[in-house]
């Protein structure tokens, strides 16, 4: 009868080879602040940005520079990749998948010329963020360099 109130949990995978910073370091209140969610930073040493968990892609921006993912359990998984990368208007940045795709850990989603967001000035800092509607906590596991797919975090949630 316990079992039922046993909290659930989600692991979310690096989407790219690099530096591993937390949140709070991002030079970035929206981040730092944890205004959009809680989660990590990678500043990637790889171009090619992969799905941290399996879901459908329920938001690719317009841009390229951003992404979604919502898993099966309701939580959103929001990489961002780069900071005001925005402002490049797509430049840079190909993209692999369409909204609503379904995904699997590890799954290639967007290619990313880390050297031209370098010669734009752009910060190529990738956080990733957690948000749900559910009360949820963040458990990091993993700190320093990070490999495509290693566990970063573990979300929780009942």
């Amino acid at each position: 009868m316990f079992g039922l109130f046993k909290a659930k949990s989600t692991k979310l995978v690096s989407p790219v080879d690099g530096q591993l910073i937390e949140l709070e370091n991002v030079p970035d209140k929206v981040f730092s602040q944890k205004l959009v969610g809680d989660g990590i930073a990678v500043i990637p040493s790889s171009g090619t940005v992969v799905a941290p968990v399996t879901g459908v892609i329920s938001r690719i921006f317009p841009t390229h520079h951003a992404f979604s993912i919502t898993t099966s359990n309701g939580l959103e998984v929001m990489v961002h990749i780069g900071l005001d990368t925005v402002e490049l208007q797509g430049e840079g940045f190909s993209c692999l998948k369409k909204e609503g795709d379904e995904v699997t850990v590890g799954t290639p989603i967007i290619r990313v010329d880390k050297e031209y967001l370098k010669s734009q000035g752009k910060e190529i800092i990738t956080p990733m963020v957690v948000s749900s509607e559910k009360e949820i906590t963040v458990e990091k596991h993993k700190v320093g360099i990070v490999r495509e797919g290693e566990v970063l975090l573990e979300v929780k949630f009942s």
